[in-house]
C-alpha cells in the first residue's frame, strides 16, 4: 500500500483479506503448526521456504502487524518483540558481540541507558555516550575500531531532546556502521527516521502505537539500505556462515533488504524467545488503526499545556520542542514539522519537595510509569524510572530531581490545564 497516504496505511496496511477471509487480522493463537511431511518442515528450518513451525520465532498475526509498521516507517522488513526494551536489545545485539563497542546518545531513556551501560557491558560490549548536542568532531571522536552501531532516540524519554538524525547518520556511515533510532515518541506519523539516514528503527509499541495501556510490545524495522557486505569484516554475524543455522550467510542469501531481520528472527528470537503474543499483536493493530487520528490530538494538548507551564511563576523551565524558546525548536522544525509527541517535561522552582506536592495534588494526571496513553499520566523520573542513576548521571541525561514528566492524553485540554493549575497552587 505504498501509494496510499499514511492514514490509509494505519487503517489497512499490512493485511489485505482475500475473498471470504476475515476482515480483521485474525488471532492465530497457536504455538505450533502442522505439516504433512518432514521434508516440508525441513525447508522451513533451512530457510528455503516461508511459513511457520513454532510461534517463538514467528506467528502469522505478529507478521501481519509487523508488516503494517514496516509500511508506516518505509522499511523493507520488520518484526515484533515482547517489549520496547527487547527491541532495542535485539537490534543492538544482532550486530554486536563480546569485544564490540557502541556509540550512543546520553539523553536516552534510563532503562535503555542501563541496558547498554550495565547489562550489555557484562556481556563484553562497551559503550561511549555522547551528548545529543555533540559537535561533528566530538561525535567522530567517540568511535573506535570496534564500534558496530550508533544508537539514539528521535525524542528522548523523558529529557525530550531531539536527535539530529542526519548528523548522527553521517557520523555512523563515515565509520561504516548503521544508525539505530528509537522512534517511539513521534511514531511514523510525526517522524520517519529512514528519510533522514537512519538504518534501523525500533519502537516500544506499548506507547502511542497501542495508545491505551493494554498490551506490552516492541518492534524492529529495517530500512533495507545498509550494505552489510561492504563492511563484512565488521559484521561477521551477518556476512559469514552461521553454523548454528545450517551455515547460512544472511547477507548473501537475503540481501540488504532481509538479512538483518531474518538473522534477528532465526537466531536471537530462537535463543531468547522475547516474542510478542498474538493477542497483544491483535490489540496493537487496533491501536495502529487510529494512530494518525490520535497523534495530532496528543500534540495539541501538549502544546497547550507547555505554553501554560511556560508562563507560570512556579515553573523554572519547560522542555517541549514545540515552544519557540526551546533549545530544540529549530531541529524539531526540521524533523518534526507537525509536532513531536504528547509528552512535556518541566522543572519546579521548589525542587524535589515541590515536585512531591505537585504529584500528590494531581487528579486527572495519574502517577504511572507509563507515557503515550489516551489517559494523562505523570511521573517524577528521578524517583522512579531513572532511580538507578546517580545525580551526575541524572543531570547528564537531562532528568534532574525537580523534573516532572507529564504525558498528555486525549482529554479536553481546558480540563487538563485546570488540573495542573490546581496542583501548582498547592505548592
Amino acid at each position: 500500500m505504498s501509494d496510499y497516504k499514511l492514514g490509509t496505511r494505519c487503517v489497512q496496511g499490512g493485511y489485505t483479506p482475500g475473498n471470504g477471509e476475515p476482515r480483521q487480522i485474525p488471532i492465530v493463537q497457536s504455538t505450533t503448526f502442522r505439516y504433512a511431511t518432514s521434508e516440508d518442515m525441513g525447508k522451513l528450518f533451512d530457510l528455503e521456504a516461508s511459513g511457520y513451525f513454532y510461534s517463538r520465532l514467528q506467528n502469522p498475526t505478529n507478521d501481519l502487524v509487523a508488516a503494517k509498521i514496516t509500511e508506516l516507517e518505509g522499511g523493507t522488513a520488520g518484526m515484533l518483540t515482547s517489549s520496547g526494551q527487547a527491541a532495542n536489545f535485539f537490534a543492538l545485539f544482532n550486530i554486536c558481540e563480546c569485544g564490540d563497542h557502541i556509540v550512543a546518545s546520553s539523553g536516552i531513556y534510563g532503562g535503555t541507558f542501563n541496558l547498554i551501560s550495565v547489562t550489555m557491558a557484562k556481556m563484553g560490549i562497551t559503550a561511549t555516550f555522547v551528548s545529543p548536542d555533540a559537535s561533528e568532531e566530538e561525535l567522530d571522536a567517540a568511535f573506535r575500531p570496534n564500534t558496530k552501531a550508533v544508537f539514539g532516540e528521535t525524542i528522548a524519554n523523558p529529557a525530550l531532546t531531539v536527535l539530529d538524525i542526519e548528523k548522527f547518520a553521517k557520523a555512523a556511515h563515515a565509520h561504516g556502521v548503521p544508525l539505530i533510532v528509537d522512534n517511539t515518541f513521534p511514531t511514523p506519523v510525526n517522524c520517519r527516521p529512514f528519510e533522514w539516514g537512519a538504518d534501523i528503527v525500533t519502537h516500544s509499541t506499548t506507547k502511542y502505537m497501542d495508545g491505551h495501556g493494554t498490551a506490552l510490545g516492541g518492534a524492529i524495522i529495517d530500512h533495507g539500505v545498509f550494505d552489510w557486505m561492504a563492511h563484512a569484516e565488521k559484521f561477521p554475524g551477518l556476512c559469514t556462515p552461521d553454523e548454528s543455522y545450517h551455515g547460512i550467510t544472511y547477507a548473501e542469501k537475503f540481501g540488504k533488504e532481509g538479512a538483518f531481520i531474518t538473522k534477528c528472527t532465526s537466531q536471537l528470537m530462537r535463543d531468547f524467545g522475547s516474542m510478542q503474543s498474538p493477542q497483544n499483536a491483535f490489540i496493537l493493530n487496533l491501536g495502529l488503526e487510529s494512530l494518525h487520528v490520535r497523534m495530532p490530538k496528543h500534540v495539541e494538548n501538549a502544546q497547550a499545556v507547555a505554553e501554560f507551564l511556560y508562563s507560570h511563576p512556579k515553573v523554572a523551565y519547560v522542555n517541549y520542542s514545540g515552544l519557540p524558546t526551546d533549545k530544540y525548536y529549530e531541529v524539531a522544525q526540521k524533523y518534526l514539522p507537525h509536532g513531536g509527541c504528547g509528552v512535556v517535561s518541566f522543572g519546579l522552582k521548589g525542587g524535589r519537595e515541590a515536585a512531591s506536592v505537585f504529584m500528590r495534588e494531581l487528579k486527572l494526571g495519574a502517577i504511572e510509569t507509563h507515557v503515550a496513553d489516551a489517559r494523562t499520566c505523570c511521573l517524577n523520573p528521578a524517583t522512579s524510572t531513572h532511580r538507578q542513576m546517580n545525580d551526575e548521571q541524572l543531570k547528564e541525561a537531562g532528568v534532574p530531581a525537580e523534573l516532572i514528566r507529564i504525558s498528555l492524553g486525549l482529554e479536553d485540554k481546558e480540563d487538563l490545564i485546570a488540573d495542573i493549575s490546581n496542583a501548582l497552587d498547592a505548592i
